[in-house]
């Protein structure tokens, strides 16, 4: 591209033209006007031709620049684009990735839930089938122990039951058997303070009490006298004794052997023949033995019913002053005495708390 003239610089260029003579200036100066004036204005549109070339030029210039830069831009936007849409698929990809491994974790999490659950369910039926087999396990060992109890009259069985039960809790260590424990412990401190009569001694007394019968005396009973075979102790010696003191003492004797009056207070004893008073003992026998199988039974009313029955007939059929019926009398007593504190405790508490943890509640 050539450069361009400057307007300016034509305008002030030294004309080339030679100068006409003086004598034609006057009469060509008018026609050489219009042809100045023309030649300026080409000049004029030359300048302006080439400032337009030159302007075009810099626009042209600053035109291609844009392109260049728009187009680059361009380009850098669809690489971008292109790019973004990559990692726009790659973030779908993920998340569809990461979706099905949530559902896959999420159903994982639920069947772990549900095992759970489940072996929560079982270790409960579990805990709960090993306190039902306690608690009926101890209320079997229990309600055994209290049959023993009665039927020996020791309270040493039950009391051995319950100090089992209690450690047997003690080792479950279950929150829901707390009031049971309560109850036994306060069963077992009810059983240790009560009196308990031994039914084995009383068995020996009414055992001795059956040989003792037949060596009592019926209460009208002809007994020998006091020192009748003693005839000195009226007299002071022999020495002393005339022949007619003598007689006289043996005639007295004899008379007294004859003679004989006694108290009774039963009009029954004192009608009573030998042969009558073999089946009274034998009765009174029948009656300590039964009194004994009704203590063994632990049929206590039954077995007092008897000894009131023979207390009667050894007070009224018998020699009330003889030592051997009163000795009779104080053993059978004792007895019957025995038997008021024969009843062995129960186990009510205990009991109606094994029924309350066995239903659960």
């Amino acid at each position: 591209m050539n450069s361009p003239i400057p307007t300016d610089a034509a305008a002030n260029a030294p004309d080339p033209t030679p100068p006409v003579a003086s004598a034609e200036t006057g009469a060509g100066q008018t026609a050489a006007q219009p042809a100045v004036g023309s030649q300026r204005a080409l000049w004029l549109v030359a300048a302006l031709a080439v400032s337009g070339l030159i302007v075009g030029g810099v626009v042209w210039q600053k035109v291609n620049g844009m392109q260049e830069i728009l187009a680059r831009q361009s380009a850098e936007s669809q690489n971008n684009s292109a790019e973004a849409h990559a990692l726009a698929k790659q973030a779908v990809s993920l998340a569809q990735e990461t979706a099905a491994r949530a559902a896959v974790l999420d159903s994982r999490l639920s069947e772990v839930a549900l095992q759970r659950g489940q072996l929560d369910e079982l270790i409960q039926s579990m805990s709960r089938s090993r306190d039902e087999n306690l608690v009926v396990d101890i209320d079997a060992a229990l309600r055994l122990a209290q049959q023993q109890a009665q039927l020996t009259g020791s309270v040493e069985p039950l009391l051995a039951a319950l100090k089992s039960a209690e450690q047997r809790i003690i080792r479950a260590s279950q929150p829901r058997l707390v009031p049971l424990q309560r109850a036994v412990a306060r069963d077992i401190d009810r059983v240790k303070s009560s009196a308990v009569s031994d039914t084995p001694t009383m068995l020996i007394k009414l055992d001795e009490l059956v040989h003792q019968i037949d060596t009592l005396a019926p209460a009208n009973a002809v007994l020998p006298l006091r020192n009748a075979d003693k005839p000195g102790v009226v007299a002071s010696g022999p020495q002393l004794l005339t022949w007619w003191q003598s007689a006289l003492q043996v005639v007295l004797g004899e008379a007294r052997s004859l003679v004989r009056v006694s108290r009774i207070e039963a009009p029954d004893a004192a009608l009573l023949s030998p042969e009558q008073s073999f089946f009274l003992r034998e009765n009174l026998k029948l009656k300590l033995l039964n009194a004994r199988l009704g203590l063994l039974a632990r049929q206590i009313e039954a077995a007092k019913s008897d000894l009131n029955e023979a207390d009667a007939t050894l007070s009224t059929y018998f020699d009330a002053n003889s030592r051997k019926t009163q000795s009779s009398l104080q053993l059978l007593r004792q007895v019957k005495d025995q038997m008021r504190t024969l009843q062995v405790p129960r186990i009510d508490e205990t009991l109606a708390a094994l029924a309350t943890a066995a239903v659960g509640r």
